[in-house]
């Protein structure tokens, strides 16, 4: 049987304003995402069966059809007569809520696959097209460069980086629902926000990991009481700057180099669930 094995990257958000909120209700953003070496694993197999899709995971909650793969795969089964049926063979590795898009990267790197497996010959337009159906954060999934994403996330501006940094993320015990935290943002009635989308373009263009740093921003830590007090325990373990990742609940510190990243990673996963990371493009 036919195999295609892909890398599923959580992101973390580097910068994320809330614009405004629309008619059909989804929110304005401007954002930059910046993938990580965090990763679910996916082998996606052909099968014999005609229209079917398995999926097999280490997460009871993933197995049915609220998953998003799932969702996926109807869409293109509808899209395309050749394809067939496919297992597939998930290992999440990324926490769930907690602003690293795993569900979303997860599906982007489904659409892939599926392209790959059953030579589609989808162009990156066609399977962000598909994407942005699932849900907003699927396209940036699909680039592997630090992207800013405007609109609901559907606009995409690849930033050309080379930027390599540590990262530290840890999970909190709490969780944050996406939707409740956009409805907080719209009862607080945030209207003050700090615009730092083109500093971390050029800081990434540059690849200066202290003014990535610097200038880290997230208007949902309003939303958030612990906020503060979380990023100041990341700093204080020799973080240059820290941040809460899209609409939570996870956190992440950037370090200078290896060693002080270590060592920050021994003091906080004496109280968190702590991923020692690299920034990946």
């Amino acid at each position: 049987m036919e195999t295609v094995y892909k890398k599923a990257r959580a992101k973390v958000n580097l910068t994320l304003n809330v614009l405004a909120k629309r008619e059909d209700g989804y929110h304005e953003l401007e954002t930059i995402f910046q993938k990580i070496s965090l990763y679910d694993e996916l082998r996606i197999t052909k099968t014999n069966e005609h229209d079917n899709i398995k999926i097999y995971t280490n997460i009871e909650m993933l197995k049915g059809e609220n998953n998003i793969i799932f969702k996926a795969y109807e869409i293109l089964k509808t899209k395309f007569d050749k394809i067939g049926g496919v297992e597939v063979n998930l290992k999440k590795n990324i926490p769930m809520q907690a602003g690293l898009a795993g569900g979303s990267t997860d599906c982007g790197a489904f659409i892939e696959g599926m392209n790959q497996l059953f030579s589609l010959k989808l162009s990156k337009k066609e399977m962000l097209e598909i994407g942005v159906k699932l849900g907003a954060d699927v396209p940036q999934s699909l680039y592997n460069t630090p992207v800013i994403a405007r609109g609901i996330g559907e606009k995409i501006e690849k930033i050309k980086s080379n930027a390599k940094y540590h990262i530290l993320v840890i999970k909190p015990e709490f969780t944050c629902n996406t939707k409740e935290m956009y409805d907080k943002l719209d009862k607080g009635n945030i209207t003050k926000q700090e615009y730092n989308t083109n500093k971390m373009k050029q800081a990434l263009q540059e690849g200066n990991a202290k003014e990535v740093a610097k200038n880290l921003y997230n208007v949902f830590e309003l939303t958030i009481e612990k906020a503060e007090e979380i990023k100041k325990e990341i700093i204080e373990v020799g973080a240059m700057g820290a941040l809460m990742s899209g609409s939570g609940s996870t956190f992440f510190g950037i370090f200078e180099n290896k060693e002080k990243a270590k060592k920050g990673f021994r003091e906080l996963s004496k109280k968190y669930k702590t991923y020692y990371c690299l920034s990946y493009c």
